[in-house]
């Protein structure tokens, strides 16, 4: 089996208020895909032993309904997922909950709903998460909480393309919000929560980062120089209340294949997570074939690895068992 764990899928019932609501999910309509289930099922079925994880794409419930309605979307939204879990059990192995994160005590209480009840398994977590950097204080809880639950945190980068890329523009050119903006926030956000001793605070958290880690495996060398040699030179202390060195809290970080194929970025990303923090995850449907080509490739890619056919396994499969609790 093949348990794609970042997927995305709009809630059907909820779509006409995800699409009203927001500019850049509102253009990709005609991606029947993302909402259509008969769509996504018969695309599905070209890959027999493919189930998915369904993950929320887009806006929060706080950007969709305000704060005053984000706790009442944010229970919409994860009870349709749970809805859907259970529906379609052969298709959909799982979901995470969204939550509406302007509010945190509300958030604890969704989670455990989402979790013990709904049996969702684990949030998806925007970041920045309400423009805010991951390791605001305010944020601690959910990390303890889902410490205390043994589940993972979905971690989706967002950008705004109105946002320009130069002081002197006023939007981001060339799609390059999205293109490289959203690895830059990822690696931004592990980058965050490193330094600022979350990671050293909570241990047994369990992050899963979009994009194949995005910068960080590509770029760990750097790691190394800049947090070791330079913080020697310059006396900047980044480190202090650390007790283990900075790519070590790094490698704690899970992530996706997400790449629409790519074998030797995949063998990056091995070299420096190992196979057992790595899970197959496609992105679909975004691409042009409405997910087909992105599924087709990240697998491909995958079984070129140059790696044993059980830690093959284990990413197509184990992994996700493990770290999300499904039934083997």
């Amino acid at each position: 089996m093949k348990i794609d764990i970042y997927c995305h899928l709009i809630p059907p019932k909820l779509k006409d208020l995800m699409f009203e609501k927001q500019k850049t999910i509102r253009e990709l309509r005609t991606n029947v895909c993302l909402y259509d289930l008969d769509e996504r099922f018969r695309l599905m079925d070209r890959y027999p032993d493919l189930i998915q994880v369904l993950t929320v794409p887009g806006a929060t419930p706080d950007d969709l309904a305000g704060s005053k309605g984000a706790v009442d979307l944010a229970k919409r939204i994860n009870d349709e997922l749970a809805e859907l879990v259970d529906k379609y059990p052969w298709r959909f192995a799982g979901a995470a909950a969204v939550l509406p994160t302007s509010n945190i005590d509300a958030s604890l209480k969704e989670i455990d709903r989402a979790v013990n009840e709904l049996k969702l398994r684990g949030i998806l977590l925007r970041v920045p998460i309400n423009g805010k950097p991951v390791d605001r204080p305010e944020f601690l809880p959910l990390y303890q909480k889902m410490c205390e639950l043994n589940l993972p945190i979905w971690f989706h980068p967002h950008k705004s393309p109105k946002v320009p890329d130069y002081p002197d523009e006023t939007e981001s050119k060339y799609i390059i919000w999205h293109m490289w903006g959203l690895m830059v926030e990822s690696t931004y956000s592990m980058t965050r929560l490193v330094f600022s001793g979350v990671m050293e605070k909570f241990p047994k958290l369990k992050i899963i980062i979009h994009h194949c880690g995005a910068m960080v495996p590509y770029f760990s060398e750097r790691i190394s120089n800049h947090y070791n040699q330079s913080e020697m030179r310059n006396k900047t202390n980044f480190t202090v209340g650390l007790t283990e060195t900075p790519v070590d809290y790094f490698r704690r970080f899970y992530t996706d294949t997400a790449l629409i194929g790519n074998t030797p970025a995949l063998m990056c990303a091995y070299d420096f997570y190992g196979a057992e923090k790595m899970l197959f995850g496609t992105d679909a449907p975004f691409d042009a074939q409405l997910g087909d080509y992105g599924t087709k490739r990240t697998i491909q890619a995958v079984e070129r690895m140059g790696i044993p056919e059980q830690e093959k396994r284990m990413i197509f499969e184990g992994n996700a068992r493990k770290l999300l609790r499904l039934p083997v």
